[in-house]
Parts: structure tokens; C-alpha cells; sequence
């Protein structure tokens, strides 16, 4: 028994010097978290980044790895983020018909809504005594993960926590924007689309996606124009 063990810790060592334990290990995730959604009849407060998430955690506090080595061997999924950038012009220019016919209402609720969504956060966690590099990983909660990285970094927060409440927003938002539809209630699948990619990035884009496709087009287009008009302002108005 104590061979045997010894022989897979030695395995493991050996993979962990390579980013293939890494790689096998976020796409398992990846596809397992899928699967558990669609098992679980696809609930709203738990999004297959969630579990997926919660089961590479899961597998690396079992297994003892080092994080270090397991954040150095994805690494390799980094490369494709700035592809992930650049594509996110795409449903910007798939939308552009919907951004020249409803551009009144966009020009004036998204610079507002993208304020607020950096704004609330950083002075609850200023007030409470955070530190400026915690306030710089709280400020682009709202925008998609390949957008909100580059800001974090020019900002000089830290990626892993800004990571943490991209997660955590993601999830809130698309419970929030649900729950307030069915309160107020708004039918208008455009509006709870915008809605959902303004607040929740690809988490909400995602469920919106589930609502329909017209719901998943605006949250794009929401999540696209947040994600652009972030990144210019942001930066400018964090350092004032």
C-alpha cells in the first residue's frame, strides 16, 4: 500500500512539473461542470462556472497541489484571452443594426449603469478600510474576464482576487436581474438581455442565451459595449 501510494506521489510530482495535470484538469472541469448543470435542470444561482470552478478547487486541496503549479501550468489557457478579446467585436458588429436603432437609450444607460457597477464596490470596500490594491481588483467586476485583466493589471490590483469577485458578480447579477423580471416584471426580452450582459458579463450573457436568443444578442451587446467604454474610463478616473 505505502509502494503503491508512493508511486502515484511521484506520478503526481512528475506531472505537476508540467502543465498537462493543469490543462486535463480545467478541461475536465470544464465539461463536468457542463454536464452537472444540465443534470441538475440548469439552476440559476449555480452556473457551470461555478461548479466547474468548485471542483478544480476541490481536486487541488485533495491532491495537495501547489497552486502556484497549477495557475503556471493553465497559463497556456491565457494565450487564448486576447483572441477572447478581439472577438468580442464580433457580436458588436452583429448587433450594429440594434445599436443604431435603440442608440438613445444605450447612450444613456450605459455610461450610468457601467459607473455604478465599478463605483458601489469600490467605495463599500474603501469604506470598510480596503487596501488601494483591493480596490483596483473590485473595480471591473462587471466586465468580461479578458477585458477586466488588462484593467486590473494597469490598475495594479491582483488578477486571482479580481477573478474571485468576477465569479461572485457574475452569478449575483444573473440571480438579481431574474428576480427583480419577475417583481417589476419586465417582459421585454431585450431589456433583460442588456440587462444581464451590462451587470454579469458572460455569466449573465450565458443565462440570457437560455432565455432566447434575442435576450442572448442584447446581453452581447451590452457585455461588449461595458467591457469597451470600461477600459477607456476606468483607468482615467480610478488614478483621480
Amino acid at each position: 500500500m505505502n509502494e503503491l501510494s508512493g508511486r502515484f506521489q511521484e506520478l503526481l510530482d512528475l506531472l505537476s512539473t508540467s502543465p498537462a495535470l493543469a490543462i486535463v484538469l480545467t478541461l475536465g472541469a470544464y465539461f463536468a461542470g457542463n454536464r452537472l448543470f444540465r443534470l441538475l435542470n440548469q439552476p440559476v444561482w449555480l452556473p457551470p462556472i461555478v461548479i466547474s470552478a468548485t471542483l478544480v478547487s476541490g481536486v487541488i486541496a485533495v491532491l495537495a497541489l501547489d497552486y502556484g503549479d497549477y495557475r503556471e501550468g493553465a497559463q497556456w489557457f491565457s494565450v487564448l484571452l486576447g483572441p477572447a478579446t478581439v472577438a468580442l467585436g464580433v457580436p458588436l458588429y452583429q448587433q450594429m443594426h440594434h445599436i443604431r436603432a435603440m442608440w438613445r437609450p444605450i447612450v444613456v444607460t450605459l455610461p450610468i449603469a457601467a459607473t455604478m457597477a465599478a463605483v458601489y464596490a469600490v467605495v463599500i470596500a474603501w469604506s470598510l478600510g480596503a487596501t488601494p490594491e483591493v480596490l483596483a481588483s473590485l473595480a471591473p467586476k462587471s466586465v468580461t474576464a479578458p477585458i477586466a485583466i488588462g484593467i486590473t493589471e494597469q490598475l495594479g490590483g491582483s488578477v486571482p482576487l479580481m477573478m474571485g469577485g468576477l465569479l461572485i458578480t457574475g452569478v449575483v447579477a444573473t440571480l438579481f436581474v431574474d428576480l427583480l423580471a419577475r417583481l417589476l416584471p419586465v417582459k421585454d426580452e431585450r431589456i433583460l438581455g442588456f440587462a444581464l450582459g451590462l451587470n454579469g458579463h458572460a455569466v449573465g450573457t450565458a443565462r440570457a442565451f437560455e432565455i432566447s436568443h434575442t435576450a442572448g444578442a442584447f446581453a452581447s451587446l451590452g457585455m461588449g459595449l461595458t467591457g469597451v467604454f470600461t477600459a477607456i474610463f476606468l483607468p482615467l478616473v480610478f488614478h483621480l
